[in-house]
């Protein structure tokens, strides 16, 4: 590959608030808020992370649900979210929320020449198996995200964290820290552990379905008395 691009992808909520005339049409989202969901490519420039534009954008809106009876009992309200997950699940990827990060993967990979190589750059929204499986069929995409399940190993008796804590630290890392309402700023050094391991592919993905990562585990070493350390669990391919 001649060319090394990243893509940051994430969701922005377009929270219509309290404007009222905006509700018909908008959509429920979030905590009581109204309005649109705008999912994001943008690459940036991989040294320096400099943005250079767009690659893709979805914009849509979720539908309202409909109230649950005001009388309805304890018993009634478990049946009515069992029969939801049910109906749920039953719904094909590519009409669900989730899609849209493969659906990014996808696209991207056609607007871009085959001398380069897009690295696409998940949240821990990102970590669902279809993403990585995805990565089968796609001849130059990768993808860094930040692993949010404790998930089950091929031919393995450990799950992912344990594994990763059971490796040998390879190196150590610095990172500046910014300020937030829960920390202030900082350094933060960092234990470095990874290896190469094989996720467990769900039974929906079909029994050929192969999910092979590197994982990386970075985990705060010396971290200040008060502060909470940082710890992140990224899996790449």
């Amino acid at each position: 590959m001649d060319v090394l691009n990243s893509t940051v992808g994430d969701t922005t909520s377009l929270d219509s608030g309290r404007i009222l005339f905006k509700r018909d049409g908008y959509g429920p989202q979030g905590s009581g808020g109204n309005g649109l969901l705008l999912h994001s490519a943008l690459a940036v420039e991989p040294e320096q992370g400099q943005p250079l534009g767009l690659l893709w954008q979805k914009l849509w809106t979720r539908q309202h649900r409909a109230q649950p009876p005001a009388d309805e009992t304890p018993a009634q309200k478990k049946q009515r979210r069992a029969k939801a997950r049910k109906v749920q699940q039953a719904r094909p990827f590519e009409v669900k929320e989730s899609y849209r990060w493969v659906e990014a993967m996808t696209t991207v990979q056609k607007q871009v020449s085959l001398s380069t190589r897009v690295i696409h750059v998940f949240d821990r929204e990102g970590d669902i198996a279809e993403v990585f499986d995805q990565l089968n069929s796609l001849s130059h995409t990768g993808v860094v995200v930040r692993a949010a399940h404790n998930c089950a190993l091929e031919q393995d008796p450990h799950r992912l964290w344990a594994k990763l804590e059971a490796q040998t630290i390879a190196g150590y890392h610095e990172e500046n820290l910014c300020e937030t309402k829960t920390r202030k700023a900082r350094t933060a050094k960092l234990a470095i552990r990874f290896c190469p391991l094989q996720l467990r592919s769900p039974a929906r993905l079909g029994a050929d379905s192969q999910l092979p990562v590197v994982a990386v585990y970075a985990d705060e070493v010396d971290c200040p008395d008060g502060e909470a350390p940082v710890s992140w669990m990224l899996l790449t391919q």
